[in-house]
């Protein structure tokens, strides 16, 4: 298990916000009480009215603005977790067709449905974005020149309730970890609501 840094999250959600979006597309899918999808939808994040993009927004914002090293915690992918079929392949194919390949998505969304336990209805949300990282000077001040492009995935699981209105994220995650403002692939941050939940139903045995 690694060490957060706050700054380096904070940085990212200062780019989740209306004027300042950094997401282009929003995919996802509903599972009802007895694990089976009821529904997805796949679109360009701009094309969702306002009202819809800060709500979606606040969600996605949530995973990294929570408590580093708390409800959010950065974790290594063991070699077996990187080998052919497994999860973190499917995570770098979803990251690579920027949430375009719905058969893709479908294979994430049958994965988590077999592995999340629930017994209440729930949404899986995936967002994909991009950061300019921006260089710093030696006093930290930032300048104008990029970095790099750090290319992200932020998934959050949460219940639903009336008509498919999302709760809070229960559970979720960044991927690639932004770690001293780059991108890692061999990382991932993983966020729990409750602090103090150690399970992880999607990444069982596959993390350091």
């Amino acid at each position: 298990m690694g060490k957060i840094n706050r700054e380096d999250m904070l940085e990212l959600t200062r780019r989740m916000t209306f004027k300042r979006n950094c997401f282009s597309r929003i995919a996802g899918a509903y599972i009802d009480e007895e694990g089976y999808v009821d529904g997805t939808f796949n679109t360009h994040f701009l094309k969702l009215p306002p009202s819809e993009q800060t709500a979606n927004l606040a969600l996605a914002k949530a995973i990294p603005f929570s408590e580093t090293n708390v409800n959010l915690k950065e974790y290594q992918f063991t070699q077996d977790a990187k080998k052919p079929g497994e999860l973190w392949q499917l995570l770098m194919g979803l990251k690579a067709c920027e949430l375009k390949n719905d058969a893709l998505l479908d294979v994430f969304y049958e994965y988590v449905s077999e592995h999340y336990p629930s017994d209440k209805p729930y949404a899986i949300y995936l967002f994909f974005g991009s950061y300019d990282v921006p260089l710093k000077a030696s006093d930290k001040e930032q300048m104008w020149e990029s970095e790099e492009v750090y290319q992200f995935l932020i998934c959050t699981i949460g219940k639903t309730y009336g008509d498919y209105e999302v709760d809070s994220p229960e559970y979720g995650f960044l991927f690639p970890a932004f770690r001293e403002r780059s991108g890692d692939e061999h990382w991932i941050n993983i966020f729990h609501s409750a602090a103090k939940d150690t399970q992880e139903p999607l990444f069982d045995g596959r993390l350091l």
